[in-house]
């Protein structure tokens, strides 16, 4: 059994901690457990139990009315959601829950059946980039094991690269953007989207992957002169300096524009110099993407 904290329901359900206290005082859904100090836990099937209930209230059903479900009413209750963003919390809900049991056929399926329908692109982004950044605190807080942050994103990335190869743009476009991570940064995934939607806009790239050293970089820019070079930085490690990378890209490429997305942008407050161009959202990527294209 693993165990979630009252902070973790509150991430992965978007239901506020004091609400869900209060919830627990007036209503049977919810039985936390209590550790020797008193202080709250969740097992799975609380937290299960959870996202559901929240998805029913999101999308007009009473708590007191809900409380009163059995499990089998609750889930065909879920079932007659048919709101495109009804379907959309849905699919990502189920998406914890298989994570949640390592059902790893289950999990692959809800992928297959949303991109057979809205195509890699809209699954990737109105799926799995909200399912990727509500899970994402249990990974930074160590409530995910390892295994199962594994067993995500290799089939994630299965799913993009798939879509990578069957690619076939109706034009092309004489632009090329080189793609890396840089050395310690290993979370891929968002960076082979980037590649999968410049591919699909006729644009050429140079993909290099992860954990790359600049100087490798440099090497292959020199060869290839790309129009644009692009990073995305989820974590990399503590002693990774975002200042001294910035820096370092604007006096090795000074001459081409290098635009850095990832979470490590979001709370950067100073002006990138030279050509260093910060996208703080998936919105100004997008954008970026259309500009380009």
């Amino acid at each position: 059994m693993h165990v979630f904290t009252i902070k973790d329901l509150e991430n992965l359900s978007g239901i506020k901690a004091h609400t869900i206290r209060i919830w627990e005082q007036r209503y049977s859904f919810l039985k936390p457990h209590r550790s020797n100090t008193n202080i709250r836990y969740y097992s799975n099937e609380e937290l299960k139990k959870l996202l559901n209930v929240a998805l029913l209230n999101k999308f007009g059903f009473k708590i007191s009315h809900i409380d009163k479900m059995t499990e089998s009413e609750m889930n065909e209750k879920i079932i007659s959601l048919n709101k495109l963003d009804a379907l959309q919390d849905k699919t990502i809900n189920i998406l914890i829950q298989n994570m949640i049991d390592l059902d790893i056929e289950a999990f692959e399926l809800v992928l297959d059946e949303f991109i057979v329908i809205n195509g890699i692109e809209r699954t990737v982004i109105e799926i799995i980039f909200p399912y990727l950044e509500k899970i994402g605190i249990l990974w930074l807080t160590n409530h995910i094991n390892p295994g199962q942050e594994h067993f995500v994103t290799n089939i994630v990335r299965q799913k993009i690269i798939v879509g990578i190869d069957k690619v076939r743009p109706s034009f092309k476009i004489n632009k090329t953007v080189l793609l890396f991570l840089p050395e310690t940064e290993y979370h891929e995934l968002s960076l082979l989207f980037m590649n999968y939607m410049l591919k699909n806009k006729g644009i050429n790239t140079i993909y290099l992957g992860c954990s790359i050293p600049l100087k490798d970089v440099a090497f292959l820019v020199r060869l290839k002169n790309p129009d644009y070079i692009y990073t995305h930085i989820t974590m990399a490690n503590s002693k990774f300096n975002f200042d001294k990378f910035i820096n370092t890209l604007d006096s090795i490429f000074p001459n081409h524009p290098v635009i850095i997305s990832g979470h490590l942008t979001d709370n950067y407050t100073k002006n990138p110099p030279g050509a260093i161009k910060l996208k703080k959202s998936l919105y100004e990527v997008l954008t970026f993407l259309s500009e380009i294209a």
